[in-house]
């Protein structure tokens, strides 16, 4: 078997790099980690993960954005809507509450699936079973 130790970072496909790293970077308001040399791709730090944005075409990559989404951890989900909306982000559907946490759910300029996410609850609490 492989010994895999963990996830060093999650990359996402992007098609204009300086248009993504002004998005994550300014936008969002993510930490800049560092460039790849001089290839068009960067990393941001989000907490315990580690986003990269690679613009696909300059590695040989044809673009797709990616399917899964990427929930970045706020502290008010409302509140940090609001604030994003100021910046032109457009959100899907209002502010979703699971019985455990609050969502909302908005895309990058790409089309790469985010989400604004607060647990409420206590880790190993379920939602409620209507």
């Amino acid at each position: 078997m492989p010994d895999i130790s963990g996830v060093d970072f999650v990359a996402l496909q992007v098609r204009d790099h300086t248009k993504a790293a002004k998005f994550y970077g300014e936008t969002l308001g993510l930490p800049f980690v560092k460039t790849w040399g001089k290839m068009p791709a960067s990393e941001y730090q989000a907490g315990n993960l580690t986003l990269a944005v690679m613009q696909s075409d300059a590695f040989g990559i044809e673009f797709a954005p990616s399917s899964s989404m990427v929930a970045l951890a706020v502290d008010d989900v409302a509140a940090t809507r609001a604030e994003l909306e100021q910046h032109g982000i457009e959100f899907s559907g209002g502010v979703l509450d699971s019985g455990v946490c609050h969502q909302a759910f908005f895309s990058d300029p790409d089309g790469n699936l985010l989400a604004l996410h607060h647990r409420y609850a206590p880790k190993d609490a379920m939602p409620p079973n209507d």
